[in-house]
């Protein structure tokens, strides 16, 4: 008998959870929820929600070189962002947490539109 393997790839799955673990992060923190996965989910968000954008904007690189581009951009742009709130008296935790969802946002969508004005069509 001949045993037949079909290949898949987990990728899905951790794509899956990973935004699901991210949407909580940012609920928790918009909610003010008092949780103990708070603070780690909503860093986790702070994280990935830049990470994402940048990655995609990154398409052309290795797997490898987008993930430690996309990681460091993130830590930047974050650290940007508390640092402009810091300097205007201004910061605060949801404050924070909706400032880097816009800048993920309107990142993503400045590469999304460059693609679309380009022509090119996005790699899977």
């Amino acid at each position: 008998m001949q045993t037949i393997r079909i290949k898949t790839s987990s990728l899905p799955l951790f794509a899956g959870a990973a935004t699901a673990v991210t949407a909580v992060g940012a609920l928790l923190a918009l909610g003010d929820l008092d949780s103990p996965l708070r603070g780690p989910c909503t860093l986790f968000f702070l994280l990935a929600a830049p990470a994402a954008a940048i990655g995609v904007a990154l398409r052309g690189l290795d797997p490898f070189g987008r993930t430690l581009c996309a990681l460091a951009g993130a830590v930047v742009a974050d650290m940007l962002i508390a640092q402009s709130m810091l300097a205007v008296h201004h910061w605060s935790v949801r404050g924070g947490v909706v400032a880097v969802t816009v800048l993920s946002l309107l990142l993503l969508f400045l590469v999304l539109l460059r693609e679309q004005i380009s022509g090119k069509h996005p790699q899977h």
